[in-house]
């Protein structure tokens, strides 16, 4: 009786290593299956080895070669970019051997090329547990098995860690808010200490607020700043949060001024217009020297709250937040101006005037404030 053994070729994650001889197996070469699977075993043309693996799937669905013939189809159709194919082929061979690292992967990256956030999901946690159950094997007794060994564990802890990685990209590119709170929670859920979670919080955070959930947005927030992961728009709703609650005028300021920090050092992305980049990058600056101009404003720091306010006041394209940065600017000016003498008073007690008459100008709520504080100014220092 002739026979030959078939071995399942390896694949590859970037520069990882492959578990050894995943699907190894004797073949009787005088039967119609063996014959086919000696032909499909030394055809060199691609397109019809993998017709003839067609075959076989087809044919012998039963045969013990069933797992060796799945796992040389989802490569190929990967190749030729038959992704629902090499998701199919995977799927029948994860059915035989739902442990098989190497298909879950190979299954996982089809998935991904095929830009199917459900299916990434569902491969990406199929991935993780096959590599743990891997990760999680004895160490053999016999020293002549412990190289294999570690080689098949190495792989598979690399294998976890890419299906996290899957997670995070799939949340980076996902455009529905609710997919991606679904992976970035899925992720978090999976290892709370992944290295990739730190990354994934802002489209995390972005998504919350879409869906309307300010609250956890700003929880999300203070976790990504405590972690250095904070982007300017999470640094901008923790300084605003706080504001708005009166309660912790350090952290807008701190949140703030690193906001302005973050703003500045970023550079313009590829394909936005130079008006359209500095407009919302003065938009942002705008709102986070507001904030901190208006957090010194409520400690009556109003040197500080001076400084902050001017700087905003010209980047704001907002009527309601400029007559409070106007209104805010009249009380510092007027209150330095206060405890000044000579020409120092009256250059503050002039700056005081002409901010809360802008103020006045604007309706808001603090239109009619502003306007009795011009009359009394006036009258105070008997200025026309």
């Amino acid at each position: 009786m002739k026979t030959f053994v078939l071995i399942g070729a390896a694949l590859l994650i970037g520069s990882g290593v492959a578990s050894a001889q995943r699907h190894k197996l004797t073949i009787n070469a005088e039967t119609p299956e063996g014959q086919l699977l000696q032909q499909i075993g030394t055809e060199a043309d691609p397109a019809k080895k993998l017709g003839m693996l067609e075959e076989f799937a087809s044919k012998y669905p039963k045969h013990e070669a069933a797992a060796w013939v799945y796992a040389q189809m989802q490569p190929a159709y990967v190749k030729a970019n038959n992704f629902d194919k090499a998701i199919e082929s995977g799927e029948k061979l994860l059915a035989i051997d739902p442990d098989d690292v190497e298909i879950a992967v190979g299954t996982l990256k089809a998935a991904e090329a095929k830009k199917d956030l459900d299916l990434i999901k569902k491969y990406s946690n199929l991935t993780s547990a096959a590599a743990k159950k891997t990760v999680a094997l004895p160490k053999p007794a016999d020293e002549d098995d412990v190289a294999e060994w570690k080689e098949k564990v190495d792989f598979a802890k690399q294998v976890d860690t890419y299906s996290e990685y899957s997670l995070y990209a799939a949340a980076l590119t996902s455009t529905n808010p609710a997919k991606t709170i679904e992976l970035v929670e899925t992720l978090e859920q999976r290892n709370a200490n992944s290295q990739y979670l730190g990354q994934a919080l802002p489209p995390y955070f972005r998504a919350l607020l879409q869906s309307g959930n300010a609250e956890k947005a700003a929880a999300i927030a203070e976790k990504a700043m405590a972690a250095g992961a904070a982007d300017e728009d999470m640094l901008l709703a923790i300084a605003d949060t706080n504001l708005r609650k009166n309660q912790n005028h350090d952290k807008v300021v701190g949140a703030a001024q690193k906001a302005v920090e973050v703003i500045n050092a970023k550079a313009k992305p590829d394909g936005v217009a130079d008006a359209d980049w500095a407009k919302m990058k003065n938009s942002k600056l705008g709102l986070a020297h507001w904030m901190t101009g208006m957090s010194y404003s409520a400690q009556s720091k109003f040197g500080q709250a001076d400084t902050a306010l001017r700087a905003a006041l010209p980047l704001l394209d907002n009527d309601q937040l400029k007559a409070a940065a106007l209104f805010n600017l009249g009380l510092a000016n007027y209150r330095l101006g206060d405890a000044a003498k000579g020409d120092a008073q009256s250059a503050r007690i002039l700056d005081a005037l002409r901010f809360n008459q802008q103020c006045a100008a604007i309706k808001s709520q603090f239109q009619a404030q502003a306007a009795k504080n011009v009359a009394a100014i006036k009258s105070q220092y008997r200025l026309k």
